[in-house]
Protein backbone atom coordinates (compact mmCIF):
# COMPACT_ATOMS: atom_id res chain seq x y z
CA UNK A 1 0.00 0.00 0.00
CA UNK A 2 1.52 3.45 -0.95
CA UNK A 3 1.73 6.69 1.19
CA UNK A 4 -1.07 8.94 -0.03
CA UNK A 5 1.11 11.62 0.49
CA UNK A 6 3.88 10.21 -0.78
CA UNK A 7 6.16 12.20 -4.00
CA UNK A 8 4.29 10.18 -6.54
CA UNK A 9 0.68 11.83 -5.29
CA UNK A 10 2.30 15.19 -4.89
CA UNK A 11 3.84 15.10 -8.83
CA UNK A 12 0.97 13.64 -9.96
CA UNK A 13 -0.92 16.94 -7.91
CA UNK A 14 1.43 19.00 -9.76
CA UNK A 15 0.13 18.11 -13.07
CA UNK A 16 -3.31 17.94 -11.97
CA UNK A 17 -4.37 21.35 -11.83
CA UNK A 18 -6.62 23.48 -13.08
CA UNK A 19 -5.32 25.20 -15.26
CA UNK A 20 -3.46 22.65 -17.40
CA UNK A 21 -6.94 20.73 -17.88
CA UNK A 22 -8.09 24.45 -19.69
CA UNK A 23 -4.67 23.99 -21.51
CA UNK A 24 -5.52 20.20 -22.11
CA UNK A 25 -8.84 20.88 -23.38
CA UNK A 26 -7.94 23.23 -26.17
CA UNK A 27 -5.32 20.70 -27.34
CA UNK A 28 -8.35 18.27 -26.79
CA UNK A 29 -10.98 21.15 -28.97
CA UNK A 30 -8.19 21.26 -31.68
CA UNK A 31 -9.57 18.03 -33.77
CA UNK A 32 -12.94 19.83 -33.75
CA UNK A 33 -11.70 23.17 -34.91
CA UNK A 34 -10.22 21.71 -38.00
CA UNK A 35 -13.10 19.21 -38.63
CA UNK A 36 -15.44 22.75 -38.75
CA UNK A 37 -12.97 24.49 -40.59
CA UNK A 38 -12.59 21.95 -43.32
CA UNK A 39 -16.22 21.24 -43.34
CA UNK A 40 -17.15 24.59 -44.08
CA UNK A 41 -19.20 25.28 -40.33
CA UNK A 42 -17.79 28.39 -39.50
CA UNK A 43 -19.92 29.52 -36.91
CA UNK A 44 -19.02 26.07 -35.16
CA UNK A 45 -15.41 26.41 -35.33
CA UNK A 46 -16.20 30.51 -34.40
CA UNK A 47 -17.65 28.52 -30.97
CA UNK A 48 -14.56 26.55 -30.67
CA UNK A 49 -12.11 29.55 -31.14
CA UNK A 50 -13.89 31.82 -28.76
CA UNK A 51 -13.56 28.61 -26.26
CA UNK A 52 -9.76 28.50 -27.28
CA UNK A 53 -9.35 31.81 -26.47
CA UNK A 54 -11.02 32.27 -23.59
CA UNK A 55 -9.36 28.76 -22.28
CA UNK A 56 -5.86 30.98 -23.21
CA UNK A 57 -6.90 33.96 -21.43
CA UNK A 58 -8.16 31.79 -17.73
CA UNK A 59 -5.26 29.47 -17.23
CA UNK A 60 -2.25 31.61 -16.83
CA UNK A 61 -5.10 33.93 -14.03
CA UNK A 62 -5.95 30.94 -12.59
CA UNK A 63 -2.77 29.36 -12.01
CA UNK A 64 -1.69 32.58 -10.68
CA UNK A 65 -4.33 32.79 -8.55
CA UNK A 66 -4.52 29.32 -7.31
CA UNK A 67 -0.29 29.42 -6.86
CA UNK A 68 0.14 26.48 -9.29
CA UNK A 69 2.32 28.26 -11.69
CA UNK A 70 5.14 25.89 -12.90
CA UNK A 71 7.53 25.42 -15.85
CA UNK A 72 5.43 21.88 -16.93
CA UNK A 73 1.96 24.38 -16.98
CA UNK A 74 3.99 26.75 -19.47
CA UNK A 75 4.74 24.34 -21.32
CA UNK A 76 1.46 23.19 -21.80
CA UNK A 77 -0.32 26.31 -22.18
CA UNK A 78 2.33 27.41 -24.96
CA UNK A 79 1.87 23.49 -26.50
CA UNK A 80 -1.72 24.10 -26.33
CA UNK A 81 -1.28 27.16 -27.93
CA UNK A 82 0.94 26.42 -30.93
CA UNK A 83 -1.32 23.07 -31.23
CA UNK A 84 -4.61 24.77 -31.69
CA UNK A 85 -3.69 27.75 -33.88
CA UNK A 86 -1.18 25.34 -36.11
CA UNK A 87 -3.63 22.84 -36.98
CA UNK A 88 -6.67 25.65 -37.25
CA UNK A 89 -4.50 27.66 -39.63
CA UNK A 90 -3.64 24.69 -41.89
CA UNK A 91 -6.92 23.83 -41.74
CA UNK A 92 -8.19 26.97 -43.29
CA UNK A 93 -4.83 27.01 -45.84
CA UNK A 94 -6.11 22.99 -47.02
CA UNK A 95 -9.95 24.23 -47.34
CA UNK A 96 -8.72 27.74 -49.04
CA UNK A 97 -6.86 26.48 -51.42
CA UNK A 98 -9.95 23.76 -52.10
CA UNK A 99 -11.95 25.95 -52.61
CA UNK A 100 -9.90 28.15 -55.22
CA UNK A 101 -9.02 31.18 -52.90
CA UNK A 102 -5.79 32.17 -51.07
CA UNK A 103 -6.03 34.10 -47.90
CA UNK A 104 -3.90 32.43 -45.38
CA UNK A 105 -0.26 30.88 -46.71
CA UNK A 106 -0.15 27.13 -46.87
CA UNK A 107 3.04 27.52 -45.75
CA UNK A 108 2.71 29.33 -42.37
CA UNK A 109 1.23 26.84 -39.77
CA UNK A 110 4.30 24.86 -41.09
CA UNK A 111 6.53 28.04 -39.57
CA UNK A 112 4.77 28.09 -36.50
CA UNK A 113 5.48 24.58 -35.81
CA UNK A 114 9.06 24.81 -36.25
CA UNK A 115 9.18 28.35 -34.70
CA UNK A 116 7.71 26.61 -31.54
CA UNK A 117 9.75 23.47 -31.90
CA UNK A 118 12.85 25.78 -32.04
CA UNK A 119 11.48 27.53 -28.75
CA UNK A 120 10.89 24.19 -26.81
CA UNK A 121 14.19 23.10 -27.77
CA UNK A 122 16.42 26.59 -27.35
CA UNK A 123 14.70 27.26 -23.95
CA UNK A 124 15.24 24.05 -22.67
CA UNK A 125 11.73 23.37 -21.58
CA UNK A 126 11.58 19.64 -21.41
CA UNK A 127 14.54 19.36 -18.96
CA UNK A 128 12.66 21.68 -16.71
CA UNK A 129 13.95 25.11 -17.54
CA UNK A 130 11.62 27.84 -17.38
CA UNK A 131 10.85 29.11 -20.87
CA UNK A 132 12.68 32.23 -22.21
CA UNK A 133 10.00 34.07 -24.71
CA UNK A 134 10.79 37.13 -26.65
CA UNK A 135 8.29 40.51 -27.46
CA UNK A 136 8.52 39.30 -30.91
CA UNK A 137 7.49 35.66 -30.02
CA UNK A 138 5.04 37.11 -27.90
CA UNK A 139 3.46 39.09 -30.48
CA UNK A 140 3.42 36.43 -33.07
CA UNK A 141 1.56 34.05 -30.69
CA UNK A 142 -1.20 36.51 -30.58
CA UNK A 143 -0.77 37.13 -34.24
CA UNK A 144 -1.50 33.68 -35.61
CA UNK A 145 -4.75 33.83 -32.94
CA UNK A 146 -5.87 37.07 -34.94
CA UNK A 147 -5.08 35.65 -38.44
CA UNK A 148 -7.50 32.11 -37.35
CA UNK A 149 -10.07 34.32 -35.80
CA UNK A 150 -10.32 36.90 -38.57
CA UNK A 151 -10.86 34.24 -41.08
CA UNK A 152 -13.20 31.93 -38.69
CA UNK A 153 -15.04 35.28 -37.65
CA UNK A 154 -15.35 36.82 -40.64
CA UNK A 155 -16.74 33.09 -42.36
CA UNK A 156 -18.91 32.97 -39.15
CA UNK A 157 -20.30 36.09 -39.52
CA UNK A 158 -21.00 36.26 -43.30
CA UNK A 159 -19.43 39.94 -43.07
CA UNK A 160 -16.58 40.35 -45.57
CA UNK A 161 -15.32 43.66 -44.01
CA UNK A 162 -12.25 42.69 -44.70
CA UNK A 163 -10.84 41.97 -48.40
CA UNK A 164 -9.14 38.76 -48.65
CA UNK A 165 -5.75 40.44 -49.79
CA UNK A 166 -5.23 42.52 -46.79
CA UNK A 167 -5.70 39.29 -44.42
CA UNK A 168 -2.97 37.06 -46.90
CA UNK A 169 -0.66 40.48 -46.47
CA UNK A 170 -1.40 40.32 -42.75
CA UNK A 171 -0.30 36.85 -42.95
CA UNK A 172 2.49 37.63 -45.20
CA UNK A 173 4.16 39.76 -42.41
CA UNK A 174 3.59 37.20 -39.74
CA UNK A 175 5.27 34.63 -41.65
CA UNK A 176 7.70 37.22 -42.02
CA UNK A 177 8.25 37.97 -38.41
CA UNK A 178 8.08 34.34 -37.35
CA UNK A 179 10.79 34.03 -39.55
CA UNK A 180 12.49 36.80 -38.09
CA UNK A 181 11.99 35.54 -34.49
CA UNK A 182 13.43 32.25 -35.38
CA UNK A 183 16.12 34.06 -36.84
CA UNK A 184 16.91 35.98 -33.52
CA UNK A 185 16.60 32.65 -30.87
CA UNK A 186 19.36 31.31 -33.40
CA UNK A 187 21.50 34.46 -33.18
CA UNK A 188 20.92 34.99 -29.42
CA UNK A 189 21.55 30.73 -28.95
CA UNK A 190 24.86 31.61 -30.90
CA UNK A 191 25.90 34.43 -28.83
CA UNK A 192 25.68 32.57 -25.48
CA UNK A 193 27.73 29.92 -27.28
CA UNK A 194 30.27 32.00 -28.07
CA UNK A 195 30.41 33.21 -23.90
CA UNK A 196 30.05 30.07 -23.00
Amino acid sequence: MTDAQGPDNAQGRRWFTAANALSLLRIAATPFSLAAVLDGQWRLAGWIFVAAVASDFLDGIIARWRRTVSPLGGILDHTADAVFVTVTLWGIAYAEVDAGIDVVPGILPWFIALAFLQYLLDSKALAGQPLRTSRLGRANGIAYYVIAGTVIGRNALGIDWLPDEAIYWAALLVLVSTLASMFDRLRALAASRDEG
